[in-house]
């Protein structure tokens, strides 16, 4: 605990489709048959699933899906044959749309309050996209949620592999979020926190939990791996007290360091590499 506090205090700090290529294990009615499309050239090819995924639509596993449903067509034909390779020459379309494998785009941002975590709102309100309309051509998406009040580290991409492993609970990523409260949270419930608290979906576990300030006990620490929703809100709620403000300081490996509220970067390749290696 001495240690995550550490880091959560160090955090804190901070804030100062598709013509089917033609397979050699398809069975050909008809020797003599001209296929209708030729393999491409090896050295210019890749996966049908990974040029799906390279297109944002989605991670290579769901790519898998959507081609075994016959959703994809590459050249006008419907294939649903998994292993396919195409060429950047071939059109390949899902529902209808045209795919491009995209250059990957990953932005880091501090969100601000008052802005919701989606590609776009019915109601009208601002999101996420908002801040880095500007940013590029490609179009990114929101890696996992923030709700409209919290504020914090948020990463969006094009990447669609990268987003399923780090919104996936099996991957546990470490996210730290620096609460605060309306009243002083007691100790004895620091260490109710600390213990687990059984909520109506289920048990929650953090991993650390601390005040933020020794002298202002409205402030706490909380580090944890969970992906519920309102997870943090609802610990809180659930002892007693309103939660005022939430700032996720952490997430993966990336915090906000040098990053004012509202505004965003691109990652560095180091830190793409980071996240590619699960070196969360």
């Amino acid at each position: 605990m001495r240690n995550q506090k550490r880091t959560f205090n160090k955090q804190n700090q901070d804030k100062k489709r598709p013509d089917k290529s033609f397979s050699k294990r398809e069975q050909r009615p008809n020797r003599t048959q001209k296929p209708k499309y030729e393999e491409p050239e090896q050295s210019d090819v890749i996966r049908l699933n990974r040029y799906i995924a390279n297109s944002g639509v989605c991670s290579r596993r769901e790519a898998d899906e959507l081609i075994s449903k016959g959703l994809i067509t590459v050249n006008g034909n419907v294939v649903k044959e998994l292993g396919l390779k195409v060429s950047k020459n071939d059109v390949v379309k899902y529902d209808g749309k045209k795919l491009n494998p995209e250059h990957r785009v990953y932005i880091l941002i501090n969100k601000p309050k008052d802005m919701v975590t989606t590609s776009s709102d019915p109601e009208g309100r601002r999101t996420v996209l908002d801040l880095v309309e500007e940013a590029c051509d490609e179009r990114v998406y929101p890696v996992g949620r923030l709700d409209k009040n919290t504020t914090g580290v948020l990463l969006l991409t094009n990447d669609g592999d990268l987003s399923k492993k780090l919104t996936h609970p099996s991957s546990e990523i470490k996210k730290i979020y620096h609460v605060f409260t309306d009243k002083p949270v007691t100790k004895a419930h620091i260490d109710t926190i600390s213990k687990g608290i059984e909520l109506e979906d289920g048990l929650i576990k953090v991993d650390a939990v601390s005040y933020a300030h020794e002298e202002d006990k409205k402030q706490v620490g909380i580090e944890i791996h969970s992906g519920r929703n309102r997870i943090v809100r609802r610990i809180f709620e659930h002892l007693g007290y309103q939660v005022e403000k939430l700032d996720r300081v952490w997430f993966a490996g990336l915090t906000k360091r040098n990053l004012p509220r509202g505004k965003w970067r691109f990652l560095t390749p180091d830190e793409v590499k980071y996240l590619k290696a699960g070196m969360f």
